[in-house]
């Protein structure tokens, strides 16, 4: 942490003085304008996420009687300078809040959507064949409008306490005075060298690569006085300074430039509206589990959790085969019904709750058999016939994400997961940060079988996501659990599986986060061999099931529970996050920790 501190301590003056006319210039009507934010109650706060950097700016912000989403958002702008494959403003997100006042939820939807110019054709060839997907990633048909901000904003406006502008400063101090490469964003930088396009993108080549054209090393110093600019016009204007003015400008350019440049215009960064979104909540043992809707295909992370609940209404623990049958055996037919159905549900009629309905998942369950893997796992008919006849099945995810889990010391919680897309999104760099490729997370191909595919492109419609913040919470309406993660569609697994090691299986929270993953979308079954029980691999595959052993390194699990004993949190060792937290005996000493 002694690079972090060190990082906030210098340039406090000229950040300051840049920030000064932000902060006076930011009070417009909303919940925020004239509010004083109180000095923080003795509760018990703490935030997790993928960088120390960003649980440090959390920190600052609870430290100094901010809230959660105040939190959540200095920590998410932290991140964007400092894990920039993964997250930041030229991307999207969901966030899911919990007011402990009133034992509420609330959702925001900040997913990018399509130019009005997009068509369902436009990452196929002139044969009518989809493009190959490094080619579509980067490229401008891939870049969907920056909705991160919008949603942001609204969640400030809705349950922030400290002034939009202050949220700022940790990030701004971090982009002038500069940041250590981690390994992991050294390693990233090196392999899309190779295999990516971060040398064709003006931007890009020269912030990634020194002088002599070689990838960033860990432990260099990287300043990004862009961004630095980038975020004081923000702190200022709001996101209205990604909708018009220079910045907005910059952002269409690299959206029309050649090669395979596309539609993307002002008037499409004009037309984006975070919106409030209802969570979707599904009865899970004595818990209600709860994440966002659609566009999101949260849901299938409930209904995985439905599916193992019914095929082990008594689980055996994290060395029971028998346990680790029934989550393969829920997550291959959750998604089926998620890759057949999801979408967009302002576009295509959803079953989002069908999908989730008690009877349904009985009827599901009842296809399980924990001796033998299944031969094929089809969708089902949660909505009848005529839907299921509808729509030809696809796939295609986002994998360049992040997620952060943060309680303030009121009690309440914010899950918020965020993305650009792929790794390094679209690989075009504006401002300061790289902008997204989230419009490959649309099906490639219109139609599949001569029928069509609900997560088309269609102009102005938000691609289908996995992204899967959730909050758990007691009978009583009381938090227990806040987890999310990055991962593409394996977000879903990563998910349930850490969920049900958690509260199925007694394990603590940062023990669940460290057993192996394993996700079950299709054939082969993926597993994270290393970190598995002993026994529990050679006993899956004696029931027939076809394994890969993968390194499932891209999960980011970062959750908190809230036990008798205090809040307990884990980060994910795959990435380089840690848990910060600010105890209730002393409000003003900050303590981080990780595993």
């Amino acid at each position: 942490m002694t690079h972090t501190k060190t990082a906030f301590a210098r340039f406090g003056a000229l950040v300051m003085a840049l920030m000064l006319a932000a902060c006076v210039s930011t009070q417009t009507p909303g919940a925020t304008q004239g509010q004083t934010a109180a000095p923080p109650p003795r509760g018990e706060a703490m935030a997790t996420a993928a960088s120390p950097y960003a649980v440090q700016a959390a920190l600052a912000m609870l430290e100094a009687g901010g809230s959660a989403v105040d939190a959540a958002i200095a920590a998410e702008l932290v991140l964007g300078l400092v894990e920039p494959q993964s997250s930041g403003i030229g991307g999207g997100g969901f966030l899911l809040f919990y007011n402990a006042q009133d034992r509420q939820l609330s959702g925001y939807d900040g997913r990018e959507r399509a130019p009005a110019g997009a068509s369902p054709s436009m990452f196929l060839d002139n044969r009518g064949r989809p493009i190959a997907f490094l080619d579509a990633q980067a490229s401008g048909r891939a870049i969907g409008a920056p909705s991160l901000l919008h949603m942001l904003k609204l969640a400030h406006e809705d349950h922030g306490r400290l002034p939009w502008a202050r949220l700022f400063e940790p990030a701004m101090q971090l982009a002038l005075e500069g940041f250590e490469v981690s390994p992991r964003l050294a390693t990233l930088i090196s392999a899309y060298a190779e295999r990516g396009r971060l040398r064709a993108d003006f931007g890009t080549r020269g912030y990634f690569f020194d002088r002599d054209g070689n990838p960033l090393q860990a432990g260099a110093v990287l300043r990004n006085p862009q961004y630095a600019l980038t975020l004081q016009a923000l702190a200022e204007h709001g996101p209205q300074a990604l909708t018009q003015g220079p910045i907005a400008d910059a952002i269409v350019a690299a959206a029309q430039r050649n090669p395979r440049g596309g539609s993307l215009t002002l008037a499409d960064l004009q037309a984006v509206e975070a919106r409030r979104l209802e969570p979707v909540c599904g009865a899970y043992r004595v818990y209600r589990a709860c994440t966002v809707g659609p566009p999101s295909s949260g849901n299938a992370v409930l209904a995985i959790l439905g599916l193992y609940e019914r095929a082990r209404p008594q689980p055996g623990g994290l060395d029971n085969a028998d346990d680790w049958s029934a989550f393969l055996w829920a997550s291959r037919l959750a998604y089926a019904d998620r890759d057949h159905y999801m979408a967009d549900d302002a576009f295509a009629p959803m079953p989002t709750r069908e999908l989730i309905a008690p009877a349904y998942l009985d009827e599901r369950a009842r296809l399980i058999d924990l001796a033998r893997a299944p031969t094929s796992t089809p969708a089902g008919m949660p909505a009848g016939p005529e839907l299921y006849e509808r729509w030809g099945r696809s796939g295609g995810d986002d994998s360049g994400t992040t997620h952060l889990s943060i309680v303030d010391s009121w009690g309440n919680a914010v899950s918020l997961t965020a993305t650009i897309g792929s790794g390094f999104g679209a690989q075009r760099m504006v401002g300061g940060f790289l902008l997204n490729n989230q419009l490959t997370d649309f099906s490639f191909e219109p139609s599949l079988n001569g029928l069509p595919v609900a997560n088309a492109v269609e102009p102005r419609k938000a691609p289908r996501s996995s992204m899967s913040p959730m909050i758990v919470l007691n009978q009583d309406g009381s938090l227990e659990l806040v987890i999310g993660s990055p991962g593409g569609s394996a977000i879903i697994g990563y998910v349930a599986r850490a969920t049900i090691g958690i509260l199925d299986w007694g394990l603590g929270v940062q023990q669940a986060i460290d057993v192996g993953n394993a996700t079950a979308r299709e054939a082969p079954a993926r597993i994270e061999a290393p970190r598995m029980p002993a026994g529990v691999l050679r006993a899956l595959t004696t029931r027939g099931w076809t394994v890969q052993e993968s390194a499932l390194e891209a999960s980011g699990l970062h959750a908190i529970r809230v036990t008798p004993q205090g809040l307990e949190g884990g980060a994910d060792p795959r990435r380089d996050g840690i848990v910060g937290r600010l105890p209730a005996e002393a409000p003003t000493a900050v303590e981080a920790t990780g595993p």
